[in-house]
Formats: structure tokens, sequence, C-alpha cells
């Protein structure tokens, strides 16, 4: 491996004050929705009574998961030990940062009175899931932060690999604690299940890794940065193995969930009759998140096309969102059977036949997207202030065994 140098990015283009001028204008949109919904309240959202947890909870674990991911490029690096993935670091620190701030900021956003965190942070139900994970996420932005540190500044170079592995072990556990939420909860038959911390960690690492790629390639185009095919022909394929992954866990929790009689309901309900989440499941997750990027990333036609990856990347993204739309929407709209066998006579309600009504407000949409603007505005400010990017990740200039 050779020397690398980095260099912040010269900021002087249309699409570089074309990326800033959007993602400021889908924050200020983010913001007015964030006040409307404390103004008004919920009430104009879609959420209800039943279905707590809408389209900002689907923005926010997209991106809290994908900030986990994306750090696995930098693990690979010092962890593995892979140095081949040196130059890369950096980058995926940085978007670890500015993708966790971004869906923590929807969350916040989302509560309808942000002041009241102050409360969560200073008074701890350690029996709580949620509690934990407050935790985990301001550690997590910490460990992050002394990470890039050592790796940016020479003299702490030596703490660096120390520092790799407790940034890795952290990740491992915040991913299972987020997945842990949906598992430890026993009133939704769709969830309550142990099959949600590894189910969400594969997906935190296939989200991460589609999400880096993205970047990357924006990046080498706006920058005019040479890329290889051989520093980029690594990834693509570990994408793929990934995208496999994420379906194997996602099968055995259906196949799970078969098995038990009790739950033959749910099954039905999302693979064959819940209309938006059956289409979501399979056209969404399964045909263009799955099916499709592997096409991309293994057939001859497509492997060795540039566009194909980015394609295959941003298909994965939609794959992933759509699966937890599903997971975290349908696993609400599903109606909950509160005394197994029993017909309550006295609440329509409580023991509706059919599925809880949701739809998304546009309020909620656009406080989603603005998550992913202030991560996008974070990734970009940064970039242009300190040095992350590398000057070439040619082949030849990445690896003196490279020979074309």
């Amino acid at each position: 491996m050779k020397n690398v140098t980095f260099c912040v990015i010269e900021g002087k283009s249309f699409a570089f004050y074309g990326g800033i001028i959007v993602s400021v204008f889908f924050i200020l949109l983010g913001l007015f929705a964030a006040y409307n919904m404390e103004h008004h309240g919920h009430i104009i959202t879609g959420m209800n009574n039943q279905v707590v947890w809408g389209m900002p909870h689907v923005f926010a674990i997209f991106l809290i998961l994908a900030a986990s991911g994306v750090l696995n490029v930098a693990s690979i690096s010092s962890v593995f030990r892979k140095i081949f993935y040196n130059p890369l670091a950096r980058l995926s620190v940085l978007l670890a940062i500015t993708l966790l701030i971004g869906g923590l900021s929807v969350l916040v956003l989302d509560l309808g009175r942000p002041d009241r965190l102050v409360i969560a942070m200073t008074s701890y139900n350690f029996k709580s899931i949620f509690a934990w994970n407050i935790m985990l996420y301001n550690g997590f932005l910490l460990v992050c932060a002394v990470y890039l540190w050592f790796m940016m500044q020479r003299s702490m170079q030596r703490y660096y690999p120390t520092a790799g592995l407790i940034a890795f072990t952290w990740r491992l556990i915040l991913t299972t604690g987020t997945g842990s939420i949906f598992g430890f909860i026993v009133a939704k038959e769709a969830y309550q299940t142990a099959i949600m911390a590894p189910l969400f960690i594969a997906l935190s690492l296939s989200l991460g890794l589609a999400i880096f790629l993205l970047v990357l390639l924006i990046d080498c185009w706006e920058t005019n940065c040479s890329l290889g095919e051989g520093i980029l022909r690594r990834p693509k394929k570990l994408l793929g193995i990934l995208v496999a992954g994420v379906f194997y866990f996602v099968l055995v929790y259906h196949l799970t969930h078969l098995y038990f009689t009790g739950r033959h309901g749910v099954e039905y309900f999302v693979l064959a009759d819940g209309g938006i989440y059956t289409v979501l499941f399979w056209g969404g997750y399964i045909f263009l998140g799955t099916i499709f990027p592997i096409l991309l990333l293994y057939h001859e036609r497509f492997t060795k096309s540039r566009l194909s990856v980015a394609s295959a990347a941003l298909l994965t993204i939609i794959g992933g969102i759509s699966l937890l739309y599903v997971i975290i929407i349908g696993g609400q709209a599903y109606p909950m059977e509160i005394f197994p066998g029993k017909e309550i006579i006295s609440s329509s309600v409580l023991n509706s036949p059919t599925m809880y009504s949701y739809i998304p407000s546009i309020w909620e949409i656009m406080l989603g997207i603005s998550g992913i603007a202030i991560a996008a505005f974070l990734t970009v400010a940064a970039v242009r202030i300190l040095p992350f990017m590398p000057r070439s990740l040619a082949d030849t200039d990445i690896d003196e065994t490279f020979k074309g």
C-alpha cells in the first residue's frame, strides 16, 4: 500500500453549491413540518392510537442503521487489518457520524416537545430499551469522534486499531439494541422474536455500504478524483453478499412465524393480503431491493458499469426502506389480538377484524427527508473543511502490486 494523501474538496462547482442549496431547502421544510406538528399536534399526521410509529420513525431507523453499517468500511481496515481499505476509512467514519445525527434529529423533532428530551436523558429507566439506546447513540458519536481523531492525527496512530475495535464492538451493540426495540415487544405478533437483532445488523451493513458506495461515486465524479476498478470491485462484491445475507435473515424470520400456528394470520397479512405492505414486501424489497441489485452486481453484462453499481446501491436503499416500512408500520397495522380465541363485543377498536389504517402525511415525509438532508449537509460541509477524500483512488496510486 502506497502513502495516500488526503485533501479538502474545492467546493467551487455547480454540483457542490447545488447540493448545499437542496440540503438547506429540505432542512427548512423539515423544521417547518416539525413546527406544525408541535403547534397542531400529531393529529395532522397519519399516526393514531394504533400506529404510533410512522414515516418519521422509518426514516430515523433507516439512518441509524445506515450509520452503524457504513462504519464497516473503516472496521475492515483497522479491525480486520485489510489495509486496502485504509484510503476509504476517513469517509466511512464521517458518514457514520453525520447519518446518526440525521436520524436522531428526526426522532427529536418528532417528539412534539423536543425540550422533554432533557428528562429522558437525566431520568433513566434501565428496564427500558429506549433508555439503553440513548446511551448507545451518544456513546457511538463520542467513540466515532475519537476514532476519527486517532485516524487523522499522526501522533495518535498507534491507538488507531484499539479505537477501531471499540467502535466496531459499540456499533454491533447499538444495532442489536435498535433491533431489540421490536424483538422485546410482546404485544405485536409481527415482533417478539430474537431474529430481529441479527436481521437489523445485516440490514445495517447492506444499507451502510450502499450509501458509502453512492457517496464515493458522487464525490469522485464531482472532484474528478480517479477511482480505480480495483478499489471499487471489492466493496461492490461485498454489497452483493450483504444483500443476500439480509434476505437469509428475512427468510428465517418468516419461516419462524409460519412454524407457529398462532402467527399464520400476520404472515398471511404481510405476504398475501396486506395491501400496500404486501406490495412493498414483494415489489419494493424482494424484487427492487434484492433480486435486481444482485443481478446488477454479478451479471457479466452489468458488473463493469459504474452506473450499474450506483443503481444497485440505490435499489438496495429503496429495498431496505421498504422492508423497514413493512416491519415497523405493517407490524402495527395488523390487528392486535388481546384475548386469543375470544371475541370482544364491547370494543370495535381493540378487536378490529381489519388492519388499522395509516396514510403518511406530507408533514411526516418532509420531516423524514430532512434527516437525510441534515446528514448530506454535514457531510458536504465536512469534506469542504477537513481532508477526508484521497487525492486519487486510481489502482496504481493505491496498490503497488497492481499491474493493470
